[in-house]
C-alpha cells in the first residue's frame, strides 16, 4: 500500500511475513501509514500461511520518528485529534491481538510512537545505535497512547523516566537492560542475521503453542481497546493547546535550518 509519501509493504516467504513501513521524514507515522499498518497486521494475523511476523522500517537510519508533525499541526478539533492518535491505538491493538509472534527489527533511533511500536513487538532485535526517546511532553502532549505498551514492557518506573525526561535519549544498552530490546548487536548485518535465525526457527515451531504463548504474554490487556481510545482523546485535546502548537512550530523551524 503506497501513499504520495511513504508506504507499507508486506511479503510472505516460507511462513515468515515481513511487514515494512517507510516515510521520507525519518520513517514517521502519518495517519495513512498507521491505517495501513493496522490493516496489514490484522490481515496477516489471520493468514494461515504465516507462522511468524517480522516488523521493520526501511533504510538504515531512523527506525521511526513517531507522529507526523505536519499532521499534528493541522489538527483543528478534538475529534480530529482523537482520530489521529487513535491510529497509534489501532496499530498497538492489532499487534496485541495478533495470534502470531512479532519480531521487531530495529536499525536506528526511535522516538515517541516508534518506541510504542517496539514495545508492542514480542521480541525486539536492535543495533547499538538504536537509542530511544519519548519526546511527547516536550511538545505539550505526553505519551498517553503508547504508554501502556511501553509500561508493560519496561515497567512503570522506567516508563516514567522516559516520559518525564522527554528531551534526553536513552541508549540501546539502557533499552536492553530495561527489557525493551531482547538483543542488541554491533552491526546491522549481525542484527539482521539474528532476525533471520529466529524467524526461521519460529516458522517451524507449533503455531498453536505460539498462539497460546502470545495470549499469556498479553494477559491483562483485554481492556486496551477502550483504554487506548480514552488515551487518544486526552492527546487529541492537548494537541490543540497554544503550548503544543508553538512547540511544534519551533521544532519544525529548527529542523528546516
Amino acid at each position: 500500500m503506497r501513499h504520495i509519501e511513504g508506504y507499507v509493504n508486506h511479503e510472505i516467504e516460507h511462513g515468515i511475513s515481513t511487514i515494512e513501513f517507510f516515510h521520507p521524514s525519518g520513517n514517521s507515522l502519518p495517519g495513512g501509514i498507521l491505517t495501513d499498518l493496522a490493516k496489514t497486521i490484522n490481515d496477516v494475523g489471520i493468514d494461515e500461511r504465516v507462522k511468524v511476523i517480522v516488523l521493520r522500517s526501511a533504510g538504515d537510519k531512523a527506525f521511526c520518528a513517531g507522529a507526523s508533525f505536519d499532521e499534528l499541526i493541522a489538527i483543528n478539533t478534538e475529534e480530529e485529534g482523537e482520530k489521529f492518535f487513535s491510529g497509534f491505538a489501532h496499530v498497538i491493538n492489532a499487534m496485541r491481538k495478533c495470534h502470531k509472534l512479532i519480531i521487531g527489527r530495529v536499525q536506528g533511533k526511535a522516538v515517541g510512537g516508534g518506541v510504542g511500536l517496539i514495545a508492542a513487538t514480542d521480541y525486539a532485535i536492535a543495533t547499538e545505535e538504536c537509542s530511544v526517546k519519548l519526546s511527547e511532553l516536550a511538545v505539550g502532549i505526553g505519551p498517553f497512547v503508547v504508554g501502556p505498551a511501553v509500561e508493560r514492557k519496561i515497567g512503570l518506573s522506567s516508563y516514567a523516566q522516559l516520559a518525564i525526561d522527554a528531551t534526553e535519549w536513552r541508549s540501546a544498552d539502557w533499552a536492553k537492560r530495561h527489557g525493551l530490546y531482547s538483543e542488541i548487536h554491533k552491526t546491522l548485518q549481525e542484527a539482521d542475521d539474528s532476525v533471520s535465525r529466529l524467524a526461521e526457527k519460529l516458522s517451524h515451531s507449533s503455531p498453536e503453542a505460539m498462539a497460546q504463548l502470545k495470549k499469556v504474554f498479553w494477559h491483562g490487556t483485554e481492556h486496551w481497546d477502550k483504554l487506548l481510545t480514552d488515551r487518544a482523546a486526552i492527546s487529541g485535546q492537548l494537541v490543540l493547546s497554544d503550548f503544543t502548537r508553538n512547540a511544534i512550530n519551533k521544532f519544525k523551524s529548527k529542523s528546516s535550518k
